[in-house]
């Protein structure tokens, strides 16, 4: 399909120039196949030298996303713009945008080297730039002396490295990544998050980063784009998206949160009375923007497991319940415990003390700040 013509399209001499901050950024983008509607009209902008990840479930259109950006998919409505320049009529090489994919899609038959300066040669540059460059690249990924080792003598953490340094040897203005840890086991994963976190701020090159992984978003990003089947759930900071979800999609799938639903019993000017998980109780909330403060109003609460605290007696922003089970496993007991209207809330904290046993009735607790009004989605 022929892409969407843009209100303002590129130069003639076809050179993409830096004219604001915003580097990227997506207008009203949709995308079908077949049937099937993979985008719902997405917006975004992102700017000069961010990390942002997009971060939702298999399915959700993360990867749509970013072949539009790439030009290696076209959309069926909305724009593409690079540095303020439509480039929805753009082949993929001239949008100076590459790509890092989850498979390393390198040559067999070429050294590293080659396959680092592959793109330097299709652009014509002399030998002693290419040598140059390449050079330079493979000191940056640290390796350094493996120029003439092939992609069958390398393993899975330098293949990576060498797709990054193909990538970045370019100079492009945004690197898109997807999934390009997937591959890797748990160990060298959280090294490479490390390493590409510090080689983004050194080269200062805008990073659009692809996971399924919570830790890893966090860990690496300036900005995390939620997604949900085709539309942006939330966009914020790490710490904006863990303790500050907007709906309770978000507060589950990153960091699995409790939800509790209930509706308001009283209003009164210091606090508030809901009938939550099947019992009446006073809740003093820190943050009340996203509450409607009327009787008889749904309240849908976030609350994550390890900020759960426990008493034998009833307190504000207390609820009984009965312990199910502990479990202790990666350094953190969880415990299970059932509320009075038989749904269930998990606590977890770091150690294996916790003096209440499976049976026991106790109250679970949380602070004021530590709540968090949702909407329900």
């Amino acid at each position: 399909m022929k892409a969407p013509v843009c209100d303002k399209e590129i130069g003639k001499t076809g050179e993409i120039v830096l004219i604001e901050e915003v580097v990227l950024e997506l207008r009203k983008i949709e995308k079908r196949f077949k049937e099937n509607s993979v985008l719902k009209g997405i917006s975004l902008k992102v700017e000069k030298g961010e990390f942002i990840t997009f971060l939702g479930s298999s399915g959700c259109g993360k990867t749509t996303t970013l072949r539009i950006i790439a030009g290696l998919e076209t959309p069926d409505s909305g724009e593409v713009f690079i540095n303020g320049i439509c480039v929805n009529q753009l082949a993929p090489e001239k949008r100076n945008v590459n790509t890092v994919f989850q498979n390393y899609a390198l040559f067999p038959h070429m050294n590293v080297f080659e396959n680092i300066a592959y793109g330097l040669k299709i652009k014509k540059l002399e030998k002693k730039e290419i040598q140059r460059k390449v050079t330079d690249a493979l000191e940056l990924i640290q390796l350094g002396g493996y120029e003439k080792r092939i992609p069958s003598e390398l393993s899975g953490g330098q293949k990576q490295r060498v797709a990054i340094a193909r990538a970045i040897v370019n100079n492009p203005q945004v690197l898109l990544l997807d999934e390009p840890l997937g591959a890797l086991d748990l160990q060298l994963r959280r090294q490479m998050q490390l390493e590409l976190k510090k080689l983004q701020k050194q080269l200062g090159i805008t990073f659009i980063y692809i996971t399924h992984d919570q830790e890893e978003a966090i860990n690496m990003s300036n900005r995390i784009v939620i997604m949900r089947d085709g539309r942006l759930e939330q966009i914020g900071t790490p710490d904006e998206i863990y303790n500050h979800p907007e709906t309770s999609y978000v507060a589950q799938f990153v960091g699995n949160a409790n939800i509790l639903k209930g509706k308001i019993h009283r209003i009164e000017e210091e606090f508030l009375e809901a009938k939550l998980a099947g019992e009446v109780t006073k809740l003093i909330l820190s943050d009340t923007k996203n509450l409607t403060k009327e009787v008889g109003s749904p309240i849908v609460l976030a609350i994550r497991s390890e900020v759960v605290e426990f008493s034998q007696e009833k307190k504000e922003n207390s609820l009984s319940a009965i312990v199910l089970e502990k479990s202790f496993a990666g350094g953190m007991l969880r415990m299970v415990l059932q509320l009075s209207d038989g749904s269930e809330l998990i606590a977890s904290r770091h150690g294996i003390d916790a003096p209440y046993e499976p049976g026991e009735q106790i109250y679970c607790y949380w602070k004021p700040e530590q709540a968090v009004i949702v909407k329900e989605t």
